[in-house]
């Protein structure tokens, strides 16, 4: 199978979508689920809490006790050390799927885990 595309999209964008395109696997990657959404309201395939930052990194980020460059390395080095960017993959894998579409809730669209993990997930599949 051909590696699938990984996309980011904000879950407050896609609220009341259709649901999953033909192939996609569409997977929220908070660790938290969304303030004031409905689970219902989300189209989603899955859940996945194991490659969202931990919660400690996710407190000191939110708190302004770290910039995003010693975020990023802190949360890229979990997601090194963990096989959850991997089952992720393989599950996406198993689903058949040629697109994988990250959902976060940050506000920040630039500046958050989604971006990061999209990068690993990335060199993964390299």
């Amino acid at each position: 199978m051909s590696t699938p595309e990984i996309t980011l999209e904000r879950v407050h964008d896609v609220l009341d979508d259709e649901g999953s395109a033909a192939h996609e696997y569409r997977v929220l990657v908070d660790r938290l689920w969304p303030r004031g959404i409905k689970k219902e309201r989300l189209a989603h395939d899955d859940w996945d809490q194991d490659v969202a930052p931990s919660s400690e990194l996710r407190k000191a980020f939110h708190g302004d006790e770290l910039g995003f460059e010693e975020f990023s390395a802190r949360y890229r080095h979990e997601l090194e050390t963990s096989d959850a960017p991997q089952a992720l993959l393989d599950r996406a894998n198993e689903a058949e799927a040629r697109r994988i579409v990250l959902l976060f809730a940050a506000k920040d669209t630039e500046h958050n885990h989604a971006q990061v993990l999209h990068e690993v997930l990335e060199d993964l599949t390299r």
